[in-house]
């Protein structure tokens, strides 16, 4: 890559990630006759596409219907909703396949590239930066941001061991989380929702799940005070991941920040299996002849749950035989089954996808645009603004929106 070496440009984009690159390709395919610059603090660009999705990258969900599809943000969907009628997964797909990557769908929704390699999504937004005339440099950092009124802006931006001051039109923050950029946006007269953490598994220490890390229920619900989600559940050696619970975390983010990550969880490891109808197959259970004088631990009633589970749930029972249990133990094991009781204990995080929820207010951003409502070409994109989803391939896509909006109005206001 070439040193920089200009210094005034059309539009300054900070943050070489999704949303960044997303609005710079818009930006210089739909007005070539600008100078866009891309920087990025990082040695690398697009650091968090390569390790999404395990090397896969999710890069969106296979939801076209804008109001079904904000239902997956626990923040930001009020907002997106105009939005993805201008740019919604449809069109994320037609973009990526008109730029030479064909993605498919798996069968919960979520979308990667047919390669199974997030190396083909870099390459595809790198290449394509590259033959629409984006200049992007990494190892960069903004420092300062000084606004010049009707002029644009004045940058203050570190590259190794020298300051560099840089002059544009119109700027872009799409820097996710950096706690620099967030003092930056409020210098520049914005507010900012402080950022939690979201999208993070639950640390349990329960002697009803010793022993049993790595086992997965396809579908089970679980509740923590108004919040409530179904699907899969992971035993860990810490306490419990999988889609249920990481969705949880980020429907939960802001209360669980407050409680110190100290919750009692309700699990129905039944998925939607009342308690009612949980009692019944039970006493049923234990009225059949044929079980009677089978053990309840090793004589499972709901076929579903993995037998080593259904050991430790039963664990109160002991030895007994079906025939021997009571109406007492029947009830309670009816109660383990549809809501038994977890103590969170605190939050671990979820591989290096590591999101929050937080950023700037987006009551101060107009999103047909990307637009400050504050400040005149100040622009913002991805998970700078408080926005988050959960997984799936959500937050790429509210990034592939919210970029693309912001390219095309930057390049149209030229």
């Amino acid at each position: 890559m070439s040193k920089l070496t200009q210094t005034n440009w059309d539009v300054i984009i900070v943050g070489g990630g999704p949303a960044g690159f997303f609005a710079g390709i818009r930006c210089a395919e739909t007005n070539p006759t600008l100078n866009v610059l891309i920087i990025e603090k990082a040695q690398q660009t697009l650091g968090k596409v390569l390790i999404s999705g395990g090397g896969r990258c999710n890069v969106t969900h296979a939801c076209f219907d804008p109001a079904q599809l904000i239902t997956y943000y626990p923040r930001g969907g009020a907002a997106l909703r105009g939005a993805f009628t201008r740019f919604q997964p449809e069109d994320t797909i037609k973009w990526f396949e008109k730029h030479g990557v064909k993605l498919k769908a798996e069968s919960d929704g979520r979308m990667f590239p047919v390669t199974d390699s997030s190396e083909t999504i870099a390459e595809c937004l790198r290449e394509s930066a590259k033959k629409a005339g984006v200049f992007v440099q990494a190892g960069m950092s903004l420092q300062k941001v000084e606004s010049l009124s009707e002029n644009g802006f004045r940058l203050e931006v570190q590259s190794e061991a020298k300051l560099l001051h840089l002059q544009v039109k119109k700027l872009l923050l799409a820097t996710g989380s950096d706690p620099k950029t967030r003092e930056i946006v409020k210098s520049l007269g914005h507010s900012i929702e402080e950022p939690v953490p979201s999208l993070f598994t639950f640390n349990i220490s329960d002697k009803r799940l010793e022993g049993l890390a790595g086992v997965s229920i396809e579908s089970v619900t679980v509740k923590m005070d108004l919040f409530t989600q179904r699907g899969p559940l992971l035993i860990t050696h810490w306490g419990l991941s999988g889609p249920a619970v990481l969705r949880l975390s980020a429907w939960g983010a802001r209360i669980l920040f407050e409680k110190k990550y100290h919750a009692t969880l309700f699990i129905n490891w039944l998925g939607d299996t009342s308690f009612e109808k949980t009692l019944d197959v039970l006493q049923k259970h234990k009225a059949w002849h044929e079980n009677a004088r089978k053990k309840v631990l090793t004589e499972p009633a709901f076929t579903q749950l993995p037998a080593r589970l259904w050991k430790q749930l039963a664990y109160f029972i002991g030895e007994k035989n079906w025939g021997d249990i009571t109406k007492a133990e029947i009830r309670k094991l009816a109660e383990e089954l549809t809501a038994g009781q977890f103590e969170i204990k605190g939050k671990g995080q979820f591989k290096e996808e590591f999101v929050t929820c937080g950023g700037v207010r987006l009551d101060e951003v107009n999103f047909k645009t990307m637009q400050s409502r504050v400040v005149e070409n100040l622009f913002f994109a991805g998970e700078v603004l408080d926005i988050d989803g959960i997984t799936g391939g959500f937050n790429f896509q509210s990034s592939w929106t919210t970029g693309w909006l912001a390219g095309n109005f930057m390049a149209s206001t030229g």
